[in-house]
């Protein structure tokens, strides 16, 4: 892990497929053993790539899935079988991977990025088990993004926002532009609802490619969801047919619209073998009832109620912010907020202002981390002064956002959500659930 974190970080992004591309020739193409499911978006694709894994995996099929970033632990990222690869496994494959890893740096005048191998270890891992699919989410954007080195029998589109604009166009039919990249020929392009703009450029995209679509809120969608204890209670309509009474033990309507793609992924993906039959009702009760999403609105203590969410642009947080006066009804919430300061600030802070009594701002272990100060100066005019307290670290601030929340002792009706950065969920997660 240290060697791999040593090379370029995620972020320094050189756009180019051709090193990837060199490096899996080298490995004999591992990505061609096995049909793909390949996500991209800017919110909600992890949480989709688990439940298309989850139903994939009660279908019995063996099942790989790549999806990034980690929340606690890099080998989280590659899964087989619904677990991370074990430590052995993960020194495994970046023992057999490296001497070609050198090979490709050796001829290239920019070395292959920490993203790049990661990768690479996904695919031979995927190839060496062997998995039946793989679910694969894109590191950032899509047509230059290292996963885009296969042809995926179906591509999920996310609902797009603006978000990464020092690597992406700064609109959102310019993002909706790359992030089509991974629609391939003949393939089926699964699309969250969009913003106009963005559905256009999708559309487009598949048009030209004889790619096959289907289309949330058209060909399929959430017919109708009730809030339930622990989750929600959802009527989906398929592709091929409706699936009553599913229970998802995740919040939100952007959930129930990521469970609803996933399923038309999963028929979209079945389609060949079984005609225009629809999945098993029961199987895909059992999958979605099941299926977590590690750091998105993760209930980690009780009394009072301490979430953990991983929002980290306006469109996630104000996501969360409609799922938690839907689903929670604090009379008092207090937030603990470190977020990275190449993000869009403002527009993260802003949907919290009407659901936050007191908020902490502080920083995660992230260099890229804005200081608490410089949060502090952000937060202010739109909290107000006195809402705003300072804590040099994420521990600390935890600590006090448990005590500001029980200042007025109604323990049942008060919480704290600690969010802002990917990042940020998972330092919380590792403070406290803890971690061998």
């Amino acid at each position: 892990m240290a060697e791999i974190t040593a090379r370029r970080v995620e972020t320094d992004i050189e756009p180019s497929t051709d090193r990837i591309r060199a490096l899996l020739d080298l490995l004999g193409e591992p990505q061609r053993a096995y049909r793909t499911i390949h996500l991209t978006g800017t919110n909600g694709k992890t949480s989709t790539a688990r439940m298309i894994d989850a139903l994939l995996r009660e279908r019995q099929l063996r099942v790989g899935r790549y999806t990034s970033p980690h929340l606690r632990t890099m080998r989280e990222r590659i899964v087989i079988d619904g677990e991370p690869i074990s430590e052995e496994q993960f020194v495994a494959a970046y023992d057999d991977i490296r001497p070609y890893v050198d090979m490709v740096d050796a001829d290239s005048d920019v070395p292959l990025s920490f993203f790049e191998v990661l990768t690479a270890m996904a695919y031979a891992v995927f190839a060496d088990t062997p998995v039946d699919v793989a679910v694969v989410e894109v590191g950032m954007g899509g047509s230059w993004d290292a996963t885009n080195v296969v042809d995926a029998d179906v591509a999920v589109v996310t609902p797009i926002a603006i978000d990464h604009t020092e690597f992406l166009p700064d609109t959102v039919e310019g993002i909706a532009e790359e992030k089509a990249g991974i629609i391939k020929p003949g393939s089926v392009a699964v699309l969250a609802q969009q913003q106009l703009p963005a559905a256009e450029v999708l559309l487009r995209h598949a048009a030209e490619t004889g790619a096959h679509v289907a289309r949330e809120g058209l060909e399929f969608g959430v017919v109708q969801r009730e809030v339930a204890v622990g989750g929600q209670q959802l009527s989906i309509k398929g592709l091929r047919g409706g699936y009553e009474g599913i229970f998802l033990p995740l919040f939100g309507g952007y959930q129930a619209g990521n469970a609803a793609v996933a399923i038309a992924a999963v028929e979209a993906f079945a389609a060949p073998a079984e005609g225009d039959e629809r999945l098993d009702p029961e199987l895909v009760s059992t999958a979605l009832s099941g299926v977590e999403s590690p750091g998105r609105l993760e209930v980690v203590r009780t009394s009072p109620t301490v979430l953990v969410d991983a929002a980290h642009n306006p469109a996630g947080m104000a996501a969360s912010a409609e799922t938690l006066q839907e689903a929670f009804g604090f009379t008092r919430l207090v937030g603990v907020v470190a977020i990275m300061e190449d993000k869009d600030v403002e527009g993260i802070l802003e949907p919290l202002e009407p659901l936050l009594s007191q908020v902490v701002v502080t920083r995660n272990s992230s260099p890229r981390s804005l200081s608490p100060e410089g949060l502090r100066n952000i937060a202010e005019p739109i909290f107000g002064a006195e809402r705003v307290h300072v804590s040099p670290r994420l521990d600390h601030a935890i600590d006090l956002g448990v005590t500001l929340a029980e200042e007025t002792g109604e323990f049942g009706g008060t919480g704290v959500l600690i969010s802002g950065s990917v990042v940020t969920a998972g330092d919380a997660l590792h403070l406290m659930k803890g971690e061998r």
